[in-house]
């Protein structure tokens, strides 16, 4: 399982703030809705957390994914980093 928080591919992050893809294929505040549509446009079998808190903002429930995948982590991230660019067209 691979856990997929919003911050991962938020473009207005840093990546001390979190992002993990770089900011040419990261995204303006995805929401968990758009990942799910782009996981599901990938066909990768997943399940949402909407209570969950990221680390670096626990005051702040963003949710998170959990992906079931045997990628790599980064290489996920910027597929999905992706397919969120398509669909926010």
């Amino acid at each position: 399982m691979i856990t997929v928080w919003p911050q991962y591919l938020d473009k207005n992050l840093s990546l001390n703030e979190g992002r993990k893809v770089s900011k040419e294929i990261a995204v303006e505040e995805p929401k968990l809705q758009d990942i799910e549509k782009a996981l599901k446009r990938l066909n990768l079998p997943y399940s949402t957390q909407k209570e969950r808190s990221y680390p670096g903002k626990w005051y702040e429930k963003s949710g998170r994914i959990l992906v079931e995948s045997d990628k790599p982590k980064l290489e996920l991230l910027k597929e999905i980093s992706l397919k969120l660019q398509e669909i926010k067209q």
